[in-house]
């Protein structure tokens, strides 16, 4: 396997999510300030403490059809919803299929199909079951259904790195490509976690908001008064490609994958270490050629944990410093979990792309604490050459991605 000198570009950009069922419409309710966290509605909700989330705003069943959909686990569908705009956003790329790769991440899976097919199981016996249910519950299935969609046979990844997971298959895409194995990877990241079990799973952890109100005020990075992240679902997908192979079929350049970082911290299951985020980070930017100084724009992973968003801005002002304009996307989003690094890198190039620059959403007052220059009330005009996307996960998994204007 030999290296390729030429960069790593992004051609596509898919997205289904609570603020929108495609990238467009996500972007435009972003920037409009409004939120796609609700009440829960399912009939399951009412066991539970906790009763909100992020919801997908469109159905991706409804979108692949009934036959397909039936076939899918949730988690699947949103995969291929968002793959299929990606796809169809990067003009659909001429590509041997033996230079085209897939990677896909998530953190727990096709869970909802695992609790179904059991249901049925125990009420209705085994012959009932589905027998697409080990394809559609696998973690691999959102990867092999997007790589099935685009023909990829260079390899078909999936990431496993809690809500790490997308941001860590963009890296392994962008690193494929950069080490000449393939010439297009379609990367990113899905979700749908909302059964009882782990929206519980999580409450119990104490990781969930409990604001009483208004479901959309919930969630609050870099406040003061935050107290947990919601729970959301949803996909982002990218269409990553080697920049003399787009240049040469023609294809509109987003932007550039300059540099990445990744990094564990050893240090503890659920609480983030500071020292690890900041690796990350300077190995981004050390890859991509850049300074602290050179980032205008930094697409947090803030969720809106007490904790969490502390060592996050703690980490952020050593490696970059306090200059950069910061924002996370989870106040009107929720946190997609594994989807949750590529729809920032999503919401991160269209603020290149249009010199804006979204604002956090209910963050009234900024937490004393954190000293950061976080974008709040309405979206900010911005000239954004260069961008640095965070992804953490549980077990200490960090990843920092470095973007740059075309």
């Amino acid at each position: 396997m030999t290296g390729h000198s030429s960069p790593v570009v992004v051609t596509g950009i898919g997205a289904t999510t609570p603020l929108g069922g495609d990238v467009p419409t996500s972007w435009a309710r972003l920037l409009a300030g409004d939120s796609g966290v609700r009440e829960l509605t399912h009939p399951w909700a009412s066991e539970l403490d906790v009763r909100i989330a992020g919801q997908l705003a469109a159905e991706p069943a409804e979108v692949l059809g009934a036959n397909r959909g039936r076939r899918a686990d949730r988690a699947q569908q949103a995969a291929l919803v968002a793959a299929r705009e990606a796809w169809r956003w990067a003009g659909e790329p001429a590509v041997e299929p033996e230079r085209l790769v897939a990677a896909v991440g998530t953190g727990i899976g096709g869970v909802a199909t695992v609790l179904a097919q059991d249901e049925i199981r125990k009420t209705r016996g085994q012959r009932m079951m589905s027998p697409y249910a080990m394809p559609m519950l696998l973690p691999n299935g959102p990867a092999s259904a997007v790589a099935l969609e685009v023909r990829a046979r260079a390899g078909t990844f999936a990431p496993a790195g809690a809500c790490a997971s997308g941001a860590e298959a963009m890296v392994l895409g962008a690193s494929l490509i950069a080490a000449g194995h393939a010439d297009v990877a379609v990367v990113g990241g899905t979700e749908a976690p909302l059964v009882p079990v782990i929206v519980a799973a999580f409450d119990r952890l104490r990781g969930l908001s409990r604001r009483p109100g208004d479901p959309r005020d919930a969630a609050r990075p870099f406040a003061a008064d935050r107290d947990g992240f919601v729970v959301a679902e949803g996909a982002a997908m990218l269409v990553l490609e080697r920049a003399d192979h787009a240049r040469a079929r023609g294809a509109a350049v987003l932007g550039v994958v300059a540099g990445h970082g990744v990094t564990s911290d050893a240090f503890h299951v659920t609480t983030p270490d500071s020292g690890g985020q900041v690796r990350a980070a300077r190995e981004a930017l050390r890859r991509a050629g850049l300074s602290g100084s050179d980032v205008a724009h930094i697409s947090a992973h803030a969720t809106g944990t007490p904790v969490g968003d502390r060592v996050e801005a703690d980490a952020i002002a050593e490696a970059v410093g306090l200059h950069a304009a910061v924002t996370s996307v989870k106040g009107a989003t929720g946190h997609l979990l594994g989807g949750s690094g590529p729809l920032a890198a999503v919401f991160a190039l269209l603020t290149m792309r249009d010199g804006v620059i979204p604002a956090t959403a209910n963050l009234a007052c900024q937490d004393p604490d954190i000293k950061l220059d976080v974008v709040a009330g309405r979206p900010r005009a911005a000239v954004v050459d260069a961008a640095l996307v965070q992804a953490f996960g549980f077990g200490g998994h960090n990843v920092a991605v470095a973007l740059t204007r075309a």
